[in-house]
């Protein structure tokens, strides 16, 4: 400031990619639940999912939106603070429901909410075919199993269930394949496994 003008000092931040955090966080967690569905593991065990549910489906998920929420990505924010607090509801609804502090919930009541999800799933599958092939999969899976799960709750333990259950897990594999290949490019610098980036509109009609 010798010449009498104020220093100016820019700080910059760089982040990393909450991306695979929250894609795992949300793989892992629909992949442990849909076995349960799928009927390949007994239901006694199933208060491991809803402990999974809050802790990484949850807690790690959310974090991850609101990094996603640093990094300018109104996608990301959204889609993994949404599906974070949907995991700690749920886990809670049914960790309430087992020690009897909240009634058990009607088929009815259960339908409605996951349609409800199903609902926003569908949008946000919308806005995916402008991001990445590898998202698109997950986001179309993703909504037909919410509508699946909306009829499948009126027969939990029925093949049509079990049927849910196996696209649940399929769905978790996509996610988990996209965290995995975002994972690699990141670390290797270039794209190892295809992602499928889609060029936006924007940037395809300035290169004409």
């Amino acid at each position: 400031m010798a010449d009498g003008n104020p220093t100016v000092v820019e700080v910059s931040e760089r982040l990393a990619n909450p991306a695979p955090l929250g894609l795992a966080a949300f793989g892992l967690t629909t992949l442990a639940l849909n076995a349960f569905n799928a009927g390949l593991v007994d239901k006694s065990s199933e208060g491991l999912v809803w402990s999974l549910g809050i802790a990484f489906g949850g807690v790690a998920q959310f974090a991850a939106g609101m990094w996603e929420a640093k990094k300018n990505n109104t996608f990301g924010f959204t889609a993994f603070s949404a599906f974070g607090a949907f995991w700690v509801f749920l886990a809670l609804v049914n960790i309430f429901t087992k020690t009897g502090a909240i009634e058990p919930v009607a088929a009815e009541g259960k339908s409605l909410f996951l349609v409800c999800w199903g609902i926003f799933a569908a949008y946000m599958t919308v806005c995916t075919f402008g991001i990445s092939r590898a998202l698109q999969v997950v986001f179309v899976l993703l909504t037909v199993l919410f509508f699946g799960l909306a009829i499948g709750v009126h027969e939990p333990n029925g093949n049509f269930m079990h049927a849910v259950g196996w696209e649940g897990m399929l769905t978790a594999g996509a996610a988990l394949y996209t965290s995995f290949a975002i994972l690699l490019q990141e670390t290797w610098g270039r794209e190892v496994l295809p992602l499928g980036a889609v060029k936006p509109a924007a940037s395809s009609a300035k290169s004409k």
